[in-house]
C-alpha cells in the first residue's frame, strides 16, 4: 500500500503470479479542508481514514486471493496489473468474496482485542500491585504516580512482546517482509534512484515515517496522559483509558508531525525518531525481489495517478 498527496494505491501479487494494482482518490474533505489544518482535530480524522483505507486495502488483497482460488480452471487468467488496473476512484472492495458484514465484524473484534490487550489488561495487572504500592509509598501522590508509570511500563512490555511473538508466525513474517519492501522502495524513490529491485535492495528497510513509530509513540504518550488522572476507582480508570484513546492518538500524531518538521533537532531525533527505527527491527524483514516488485507497482500507480514521473 502506498499513499501520495491525493491518491492511495494497493498492489497485490495474485496466486497466478500477476501483480494487480488498484487506486482511489483520498477524500478532499479530510485532507484538503479547513479541518485538516486544525491541530489535534485533523489527527483524529486522518488516523480514522487511515484505518479505514488500510482495512479496505487488506480486504482487497484478501479478495484477490480468494477470487483466484475459486476461479474455474478453464477461465482465463487475470491480465497483468499494468493492463487491467481499475481507474482511480473504482471501488476497492468490489469483489464479494468476503462479505461486508464479515469484514466489519472482523474489524470490530480486532479493535476490541487491541483495546483489551493494550489498555485494559495493563490496568488489571496494575490493580494486583496497587495494594503493595500503598504500603511501600506512604505519600498517596507518589503511589498514584508510580501506579500510572508502572501501567505504562506494563503496556510497553506487552506491546513489545506481542510484536515479537507475532513476528515468529510465517504469515506475519511475510507481511513484515512486504513492510520492508515498502520502506526500501520509498527510500530509493526519495533518493532519486532507479526503481529496480537490485538497486532498491541496497536501501535500508527502516524508514523514519513508519507507522510503527506512531504505535510506539502512542504507548509512551499514554504514560504521561494517564498519569495526570491520578487513581480513580478501577472502573473509571478503565473507562478513561478507552475514552481517551483518540486524545492520546492525536497528541502522538502531532508530536510525530512536529518531529518530522524539525528533523535536525537532536533531542527530538533521540526521543522520537531513533526509538521508531529501533522498533522497526521487529516490524520489518528483508524482502525478496518479487516483494519489491509489488511495492514498486504500488508506488508507480500512485505516481501515475498524481501525474508524477
Amino acid at each position: 500500500m502506498m499513499r501520495g498527496r491525493r491518491f492511495v494505491a494497493c498492489a497485490v501479487r495474485a496466486p497466478n503470479g500477476n501483480i494487480m494494482s488498484i487506486s482511489e482518490p483520498l477524500s478532499p474533505a479530510i485532507y484538503n479542508s479547513r479541518w485538516a489544518k486544525i491541530p489535534f482535530l485533523r489527527a483524529v480524522t486522518i488516523l480514522w481514514d487511515t484505518l479505514v483505507l488500510g482495512t479496505r486495502m487488506l480486504l482487497h488483497s484478501a479478495n484477490v486471493a480468494v477470487a483466484e482460488e475459486t476461479q474455474p480452471a478453464n477461465s482465463p487468467a487475470e491480465p497483468s496489473a499494468q493492463n487491467s488496473a481499475p481507474v482511480a476512484g473504482a471501488a476497492i472492495t468490489k469483489s464479494d468474496a468476503i462479505p461486508t458484514g464479515v469484514a466489519l465484524g472482523t474489524l470490530a473484534i480486532s479493535l476490541s482485542f487491541g483495546i483489551g490487550l493494550f489498555f485494559v489488561l495493563p490496568l488489571v495487572l496494575v490493580g494486583l500491585v496497587d495494594p503493595y504500592l500503598n504500603t511501600w509509598l506512604v505519600n498517596l501522590d507518589s503511589a498514584s504516580l508510580a501506579s500510572n508509570i508502572l501501567e505504562g511500563v506494563i503496556r510497553l512490555t506487552i506491546f513489545l512482546i506481542y510484536i515479537g511473538a507475532i513476528s515468529l508466525m510465517p504469515d506475519i513474517r511475510r507481511v513484515f517482509q512486504y513492510h520492508g519492501a515498502e520502506h526500501k522502495t520509498i527510500a530509493a524513490d526519495e533518493a532519486g534512484a532507479e526503481l529496480k529491485p537490485e538497486i532498491i535492495q541496497t536501501f535500508s528497510k527502516e524508514h523514519p515515517r513508519c507507522g510503527t513509530g506512531f504505535l510506539l509513540t502512542v504507548v509512551v504518550v499514554s504514560i504521561f496522559v494517564f498519569a495526570l488522572l491520578g487513581r480513580p476507582p478501577m472502573e473509571w480508570r478503565i473507562l478513561s483509558r478507552i475514552v481517551l484513546i483518540p486524545v492520546v492518538a492525536a497528541l502522538s500524531y502531532e508530536l510525530i508531525k512536529f518531529s518530522s518538521a524539525h528533523r535536525n533537532n537532536p533531542i527530538l531525533n533521540w526521543l522520537v525518531v531513533k526509538p521508531s527505527l529501533s522498533l522497526q527491527g521487529l516490524t520489518t524483514r528483508e524482502p525478496d525481489e518479487k516483494m519489491i516488485e509489488v511495492a514498486v507497482a504500488a508506488l508507480q500507480k500512485v505516481k501515475t495517478e498524481e501525474g508524477v514521473r
